[in-house]
């Protein structure tokens, strides 16, 4: 009888170890991937077509479904409207199944180049200085400036700042100096005034006044000059050249 409970009780024992071994072990989920088709940015002129190419979005090897949405980046617009010159984020998403998302995200530019005698529109690189200060690479070459023409005729920048904190501090367009109109008096003898005035950045606050900006149609240049008086004394420089798409 003895050793007939004692082989009960170790049945027992071995049921009740299996059981805590195999109690907190994790399923293995494989992660949506995507990747976008075609080309990033794309540019598309001013009253043009645009035509997504799209992407592939991928489980464990295998196709699942993704959507795709826009925006516009600088102007608002919850789609990509070819007849407003903005930057619109496309963004593509997929879900494995287990609920797990993933995205990816194109910029579309929607561009009219102005030839900078009778228009300043464009699309531009920057390189911004602060205070007088050497820019680091950092601060070179960032992609990209625009400038768009409103209703009113006057002229606007995307970031009155170009691009400092949104590209070269890698903070995003959550710190961008928004609302930078230009009222363009005399392209050719560069007299500007500017009815935007006073400025304030999105991420930090504070009061800025863009103060002056010199047109250079040879070279296919604008440097402008944007002053903020608090929270901190900075003057920013920005020297755009123009890109042709």
């Amino acid at each position: 009888m003895k050793k007939i409970i004692t082989l009960i009780l170790t049945g027992l024992l071995f049921m009740a170890c299996s059981t805590d071994d195999t109690a907190n072990v994790s399923s293995v989920t494989n992660y949506p991937l995507i990747s976008l088709k075609g080309s990033d940015p794309i540019f598309v002129p001013l009253g043009g077509t645009y035509a997504d190419p799209g992407c592939v979005a991928t489980e464990n090897g295998q196709p699942i479904p993704f959507t795709s949405t826009g925006s516009g980046n600088f102007r608002g617009g919850s789609s990509i409207d070819t007849n407003i010159m903005d930057e619109y984020s496309q963004t593509y998403t997929a879900t494995n199944k287990d609920g797990f998302k993933a995205s990816a995200v194109r910029r579309v530019i929607v561009y009219k180049t102005g030839d900078l005698v009778n228009s300043i529109e464009g699309v531009y690189t920057c390189t911004i200085s602060r205070n007088g200060a050497i820019p680091s690479n950092a601060y070179r070459d960032i992609k990209y400036i625009y400038i768009w023409k409103n209703t009113d005729g006057t002229y606007e920048v995307s970031d009155a700042f170009g691009g400092w904190y949104q590209y070269g501090r890698a903070l995003g367009i959550g710190y961008i100096t928004p609302g930078g109109k230009i009222n363009a008096v005399n392209i050719a003898t560069n007299t500007f005034t500017f009815p935007g005035n006073p400025l304030t950045n999105t991420g930090f606050g504070g009061v800025a006044n863009m103060t002056e900006m010199t047109v250079n149609a040879a070279t296919k240049t604008i440097v402008f000059t944007t002053t903020w008086l608090a929270p901190t004394a900075y003057t920013f420089v920005a020297t755009l050249t123009q890109v042709q798409p």
